[in-house]
């Protein structure tokens, strides 16, 4: 089939790859390359945030994991596996049950106590993929192109502004913009904020989910650092607020103290594309041509992409099958 793809961030990208193998004639459109979307500026470390339902998530979490630790076993531009520590403020109960996302990542340990920094009395120890979007997302465009999609720039008001591409079926992956694409008034933005610096020499991820002055995660990459954050539901500003960029450094210095007197490369600013769940289903209703919403991922983007961008794959060939039988 030809199949028109609405975006070009992490959702939009792996769907038409994965359609390309499969021998569709595949068209990307969106109206920023890949550098402008908000995929660009994730931490981009596997990890379930703001997503449901959590029954899916968890297993389209468990494919992406799968494919980008692939990925990183072969050399993938921008795809490593990262040590990491979710730091705990209570230790847990002898009976706790390890969280949903551990199932999915093999190993994990209680850290010990030489791990912890200063203030912390236990934490978990693990493996997961962290992504280098700068280099991934040109990795995955160029593979897109090598397989023979291409690519028009264009700026959609409604999903019906594809229909002069001729496609037999539309992909609505446009992340915070496929809500108002799709006539869904759910959507709503999850303003983040990180803040770049050096890499003083870390190796290890870690992050503190409950710190009471915000969310606090330190994300090595190669030269540099992604300290965040915060997840401001409904907030569509996406300038750099200097008082929290402070408040950021403050509180990843406490988790991570090699970070004291880093200087500030930049901060920036995404706004995530919030829904109450992933919308992930064929529309047969919007378009006289079928449409699969893949949509609303949160902050997951990465950690589920890849397991969402297979079920497109699958719902898309269950459309071709039918429409190719007698």
């Amino acid at each position: 089939m030809r199949i028109v793809v609405v975006g070009a961030g992490i959702s939009g990208l792996s769907s038409a790859l994965l359609l390309l193998r499969d021998g569709h004639q595949v068209v990307v459109v969106s109206a920023e390359p890949p550098e402008r979307t908000v995929s660009w500026v994730a931490a981009a470390v596997w990890f379930p945030t703001a997503a449901g339902p959590a029954d899916a998530v968890a297993r389209w979490g468990a494919a992406t994991y799968d494919v980008l630790a692939g990925e990183a076993a072969a050399g993938v531009p921008g795809v490593v596996m990262r040590e990491s520590l979710v730091l705990l403020r209570e230790p847990p109960a002898p009976d706790a049950p390890l969280p949903d996302w551990a199932d999915a990542v093999g190993e994990v340990r209680p850290a010990r106590p030489d791990e912890l920094p200063p203030g912390y009395p236990a934490g978990l120890r693990f493996v997961v993929p962290l992504v280098e979007m700068p280099a991934y997302l040109p990795h995955l465009e160029a593979e897109v192109a090598r397989a023979g999609g291409t690519r028009v720039a264009r700026r959609l008001e409604r999903l019906d502004d594809v229909l002069d591409l001729a496609p037999d079926l539309v992909v609505n992956a446009a992340g915070l913009g496929a809500g108002a694409l799709a006539g869904d008034d759910t959507m709503f933005p999850v303003r983040g904020q990180i803040v770049r610096v050096p890499n003083p020499g870390l190796d290890l991820s870690v992050r503190d989910e409950h710190h009471p002055g915000g969310r606090a995660y330190v994300h090595p990459r190669t030269t540099d650092c992604i300290l965040g954050g915060t997840l401001e539901v409904g907030r569509w500003d996406t300038r750099p607020d200097p008082p929290e960029t402070a408040a950021i450094l403050a509180r990843c210095v406490e988790i991570a103290p090699a970070l004291a007197g880093a200087p500030v490369l930049e901060t920036l600013v995404g706004l995530r594309p919030g829904r109450p769940e992933i919308c992930l289903e064929r529309d047969e209703t919007l378009l006289p041509v079928p449409v699969v919403h893949d949509y609303g991922h949160g902050g997951s983007g990465v950690t589920v992409g890849w397991g969402c961008a297979q079920e497109v794959a699958a719902l898309v060939r269950e459309v071709a099958t039918f429409a190719t039988r007698p």
